[in-house]
């Protein structure tokens, strides 16, 4: 005898205008990292990693929206840089009104060439899933992104719309 199986929800892709838009917060869109604990010495320079331009698309379902967060990024080795992968803490928060619903830091694993200028990277969070309301997000549904640094909150720093 055959068991039925709960039919899985079915999954819609979403019209660019219910999908919230995505803030690059300014004060967090670079990040330095020096060699020997310094700070602000472009000698002690290890690399700089900035974030620039942004996109997304949504699916839904009944009881969620998912987001998927992709961004442009660029990492220019410093003078004490050598060629590996380094990780790039990136977050992406979502907040509705001044309400946080969903935080993640993704470390994000860049290759440092060796004897370049720099690289560029895309960064992508396709599992930004937040609860659905009725006509997709609402107006008040704004998705940040920024480098990590442990303090920052997302509604703390100006932003740019991606």
């Amino acid at each position: 005898m055959a068991v039925n199986a709960p039919a899985a929800q079915a999954v819609t892709p979403v019209v660019q205008a219910t999908c919230p838009p995505i803030t690059i917060l300014d004060g967090t869109a670079v990040r330095r990292v020096y060699a020997g604990g310094a700070k602000d010495d472009p000698s002690k320079l290890v690399y700089q990693a900035s974030l620039s331009d942004t996109t997304r698309s949504c699916s839904m379902n009944d009881a969620t929206l998912t987001v998927n967060v992709l961004a442009q990024g660029r990492l220019v080795p410093g003078p004490l840089s050598k060629p590996g992968r380094v990780n790039l803490p990136i977050r992406v928060t979502v907040k509705d009104g001044d309400g946080e619903i969903f935080s993640q830091v993704t470390n994000f694993p860049v290759d440092v060439p060796a004897g370049e200028a720099g690289t560029q990277f895309i960064f992508n969070n396709p599992n930004v899933a937040i609860p659905n309301a009725p006509g997709g997000a609402s107006r008040q549904t704004n998705v940040f992104i920024s480098f990590d640094d442990g303090a920052a909150k997302a509604g703390s720093k100006k932003g740019r719309r991606g």
